[in-house]
């Protein structure tokens, strides 16, 4: 496996998905390539943490 670039979906940069980082995905059985750049994986994680879960009753 060779280091990849890839083109981040939100912000447009450039990234790379590095060998180490293709031998995790494929171990944890991950079909799809990362869409985002690191730093827009962990925004959206955490815009997803800051929303409210729903309805709870």
């Amino acid at each position: 496996m060779a280091d990849k670039t890839i083109t981040c979906k939100d912000c447009g940069a450039d990234f790379i998905f590095n060998e180490s980082e293709q031998a995790f995905y494929k171990e944890k059985g991950f079909e799809n390539e990362p869409q985002r750049c690191p730093a827009c994986r962990r925004e959206r994680k955490q815009q997803r943490n800051r929303r409210p879960s729903g309805n709870r009753y």
